[in-house]
């Protein structure tokens, strides 16, 4: 069954809202969880507080016994520090059940057991010698000193014991009320979220609903710019087509006009004649350029990849445009790297070139070096166009790619802007880039990279 786009929306919205009350589900049960086990960490710290101020209590009943005993001889005295005394071993064997899965403690535990012991043995020393002689108070009080000093050091560890417990509790009763806030607000958003969901579909729907009035709109209007864009090249290609052929008759007239004339009179009467070739040249020129970028802009250019000698066509292109050229230059070219036959669109390189060429002698005005550099590389084929002309602006460089765009120290010089924009349509079939490096008055360089491609 194909869904319609609005039932899809609301079949989305659905899931997206019980996705969302599922993930606030999962996360209240595991905020529960982590309350219960915080609870129970709350819980065995209080135990643990509560065993070691039991032990310290036992401590002291055990050492007022012996005391009692050794004062005053009481068997009952003595009975109160054993019992005393045995509490202490099941309190110091709890201590050991209640941490037994922590490292530091335990260890922290085996010195506090040590010293318990060695205390234990001064008590039972303490009663063993009253018990032979009543009278030996000075090595009694030697033990006492001894006794005190162990206690000191059990009420360091106590004391460490109860620090550590006390923060683990801090921390387990501010987790608590970290996952409790955390709970409330993940219960919240999640409720936020549903509602939003829900009313974004609607506004989806309303939107879609609205929109499709304007779709229908939008395909007519582009339905009648496909047709515009159609009329407009088919006229493009016609215009050329009726004008190519009598400028074609002008300019080979003139040239035959010329060689005729040549030997007959001044080379200075055949000055017009020579203008008229060139405003032949230029007009068949922007006829081949607005054809190319019309057919571009269409879809419509032609890109048929051959084998090339590029090295032999960059030859033969620098002779014609020194041929046909009218202006004092030396155009020179320049082979760099081992060139070997590449795929490339033969009529759309030669477009490029001549582009390059001809801009770099137009705008040359003083005369001068003209370079046509190729260079070979693994990857891709290299062109360098190098002038001395007139350079270009740096606020220029990023718009004279542009159709009829022209820069601001071209002054007098002749040009229809389409010769750059053709070179960049033409690149952009053979997936190429375009650089340029230019300073005014100095003049310009342009780097044309064309990758290579397999057939």
């Amino acid at each position: 069954m194909k869904w319609s786009l609005e039932g899809k929306w609301i079949a989305g919205g659905f899931s997206l809202t019980l996705l969302i009350m599922g993930l606030v589900c999962v996360t209240s049960y595991k905020n529960t969880t982590e309350l219960i086990e915080s609870s129970d960490r709350v819980q065995h710290t209080y135990e643990v507080l509560n065993t070691l101020t039991s032990f310290y209590a036992s401590m002291t009943v055990a050492e007022s016994g012996r005391r009692g005993y050794i004062i005053s001889g009481s068997q009952q005295e003595l009975e109160r520090h054993q019992i005393a005394v045995d509490k202490m071993r099941y309190e110091i064997q709890a201590l050991q059940k209640q941490m037994s899965d922590n490292a530091i403690e335990q260890e922290r535990l085996a010195r506090l057991n040590a010293i318990v012991t060695q205390r234990l043995t001064l008590f039972r020393q303490s009663t063993a010698l009253y018990q032979r002689d009543k009278s030996a108070v000075q090595a009694q009080a030697l033990i006492t000193e001894k006794s005190i000093k162990l206690r000191t050091e059990i009420q360091s560890i106590l004391t460490e014991f109860k620090a550590q417990e006390e923060r683990w509790l801090r921390i387990g009763v501010e987790q608590s009320r970290a996952s409790m806030h955390y709970r409330i607000l993940i219960e919240f958003i999640g409720t936020v979220l549903s509602f939003a969901v829900i009313f974004s579909v609607y506004l989806l729907l309303y939107h879609q609903w609205s929109q499709r009035k304007k779709l229908e709109f939008l395909q007519q209007s582009l339905a009648q710019e496909q047709e515009l864009s159609d009329l407009k090249s088919r006229f493009f290609s016609m215009v050329s087509h009726e004008f190519r052929t009598p400028l074609s008759v002008i300019l080979v007239s003139s040239q035959l006009l010329g060689e005729i004339l040549q030997n007959l009179v001044e080379e200075s009467h055949l000055k017009n004649l020579y203008r008229i070739q060139s405003s032949a040249k230029l007009m068949n020129q922007l006829l081949t350029d607005i054809l190319t970028l019309s057919r571009a802009e269409a879809g419509k250019l032609e890109y048929k990849l051959e084998l090339l000698d590029v090295q032999s066509l960059c030859l033969n292109l620098v002779e014609d445009i020194n041929f046909f050229s009218q202006k004092d230059h030396t155009l020179k070219f320049i082979s760099q790297g081992s060139c070997v036959r590449v795929n490339l669109d033969e009529k759309l390189l030669y477009s490029i070139l001549s582009n390059l060429l001809l801009n770099a002698i137009k705008y040359s005005p003083q005369g001068g070096d003209i370079y046509l550099i190729l260079s070979c590389e693994p990857e891709s084929t290299v062109f360098l166009v190098k002038d001395k002309g007139i350079g270009i602006h740096p606020d220029d460089q990023r718009q004279i790619y542009e159709p009829f765009y022209r820069g601001q120290n071209v002054d007098n010089i002749t040009g229809t802007g389409l010769g750059l924009a053709v070179v960049k349509k033409c690149l952009e079939l053979h997936q190429g880039e375009i650089m340029v490096e230019s300073e005014v008055g100095v003049g310009t360089t342009f780097t044309v990279r064309i990758p290579h491609q397999k057939v």
